[in-house]
């Protein structure tokens, strides 16, 4: 393995860019190929439709042991109810990411730049999230309301970590903070999202905050989602390699 213990480097979904091909192996499943260079994923597609928990195992078997899906949590909820009665999506959801097994990573909560924190919607949401999730829950909130220092003790209360944005909203929103075992980023490109490179220059700043959330004992989860012109790989590996436990991409 690539990165072990406390950091975690990946891509928001597997697919390989064909510049990058000679990094991985040239046989098995695409998602095969990637695990054999990384030991994380993002899984974006739960937040459009769901997903069969057979399908979760069928992809838990074709990694091996130590590699983890982050999974994002459904924009049924999220986006169209607003965190409103979320209980029926919630418990569908849970059973169907129970098909990972312990390849499950974090569940990811993004939610709309529009909705504001209201503590009760926000509190009964996050209550039974919790009922049915036991690891990690982490939130990318959106909204400049979640980003106060009144905050803190609900992030303590519900165990769930405030993920670290780019581009960010809001200055507070480019800071992994929260609660919980997990400090988690997502770099989604800038300043062209999704589409932008970050390069050496810029992932190295990104990497002394990294390292010192694992040095404070956290499990740090990167994801790019630089996705449009493939360039999550080329930054995932050079971000990889700047971090204990990496290695120089080929």
């Amino acid at each position: 393995m690539t990165i072990s213990g406390d950091f975690h480097i990946g891509c928001a979904g597997w697919s390989i860019p064909g510049r990058q091909a000679a990094q991985f192996p040239g046989e098995g499943t695409h998602l095969e190929r990637y695990a054999s260079r990384f030991i994380a994923v993002e899984i974006n597609s739960s937040f459009y439709r769901p997903h069969q928990s057979r399908t979760y195992a069928k992809w838990a078997g074709q990694v091996p042991d130590g590699f983890r899906f982050a999974v994002k949590f459904p924009r049924a909820v999220t986006h169209l109810s607003r965190l409103r009665e979320p209980a029926a999506v919630i418990d569908e959801f849970a059973g169907q990411v129970d098909g990972l097994g312990d390849r499950l990573g974090p569940v990811l909560v993004q939610l709309p730049p529009s909705l504001a924190f209201e503590p009760q919607i926000a509190g009964e949401f996050f209550a039974r999230l919790r009922e049915r999730i036991d690891g990690a829950v982490v939130c990318e909130p959106r909204h400049a309301s979640w980003f106060t220092d009144e905050l803190d003790d609900f992030w303590k209360r519900y165990q769930v970590g405030r993920v670290a944005a780019d581009p960010a909203r809001v200055p507070e929103a480019a800071i992994a903070a929260g609660a919980g075992p997990v400090r988690y980023w997502r770099l989604h490109g800038s300043p062209r999202v999704y589409y932008d490179a970050y390069g050496e220059g810029r992932l190295q700043a990104w990497a002394a905050a990294m390292r010192d959330a694992s040095d404070a004992g956290s499990n740090v989860w990167v994801v790019m989602d630089n996705t449009a012109m493939g360039h999550a790989t080329d930054d995932a590996l050079q971000l990889e390699a700047m971090l204990p436990g990496g290695r120089t991409p080929a």
